[in-house]
């Protein structure tokens, strides 16, 4: 049976938000009096909820993970936002699936307001039915919450009509957390061990090969 209803993770699955997310990580740390230009941490803030990586990589407190999270939406609101592009490939693929009758949503740890700027911004927006995103105020963040409110808000009555498609663990567990399948995809930002430790039922290497598995799902 197809899987009418698909939902996408936004950054790193939909569009490569590198150098906003980056800059706003770094705008936000000097704050503190940090000057980190280690790619590979950077980069390691795409995908998890913020707080949760601002707590991991430099042992902030709950109170200064949260106080972060402030510095950080100053840039990005205002200009990381926008540093950002879309994939190759992701308009055809939305454009295919729309035409063959699946209902697109996204599902993303990235605040609400913000996604469907994004979206507005690179002109996708039509594509999908929903935007479900995490609240402003942290209290929905966990891509695993994230995923049940936007089941939730679909009124889907049968999880086998569902599929998670995204680049990091976190999508994937989420995924798992809800009883719904899931797709991992390389071009992002996960590797293909974490997306196999995590339990992807299956990995897409590009674009095109997202478009092919979803397709004939």
């Amino acid at each position: 049976m197809k899987k009418r209803n698909i939902l996408f993770d936004l950054d790193g699955t939909l569009t490569d938000p590198g150098t906003g997310i980056t800059r706003s990580v770094q705008h936000a740390l000097r704050y503190y009096g940090i000057e980190e230009t280690r790619r590979e941490v950077l980069e390691a803030f795409i995908g998890p909820p913020l707080k949760d990586s601002f707590m991991k990589y430099y042992g902030f407190s709950l109170r200064q993970a949260s106080e972060a999270i402030d510095h950080y939406r100053e840039y990005f609101q205002e200009t990381g936002i926008f540093e950002n592009q879309v994939y190759p490939g992701i308009r055809q693929m939305l454009k295919a699936l729309k035409d063959d009758g699946r209902i697109l949503w996204v599902a993303t740890s990235k605040p609400e307001l913000f996604a469907q700027r994004i979206l507005e911004h690179f002109d996708l927006d039509g594509y999908f039915s929903c935007v479900a995103g995490a609240s402003m105020d942290e209290t929905r963040v966990k891509k695993g919450e994230v995923i049940a409110y936007a089941i939730e808000r679909m009124g889907a009555e049968r999880r086998e009509d569902l599929v998670m498609v995204g680049d990091r663990e976190h999508d994937i567990l989420g995924a798992a957390e809800n009883g719904i399948d899931s797709i991992g995809v390389l071009y992002g930002y996960g590797s293909r061990e974490e997306l196999e430790q995590a339990g992807a039922g299956r990995i897409a290497k590009t674009v095109w090969e997202l478009e092919r598995m979803l397709l004939e799902d």
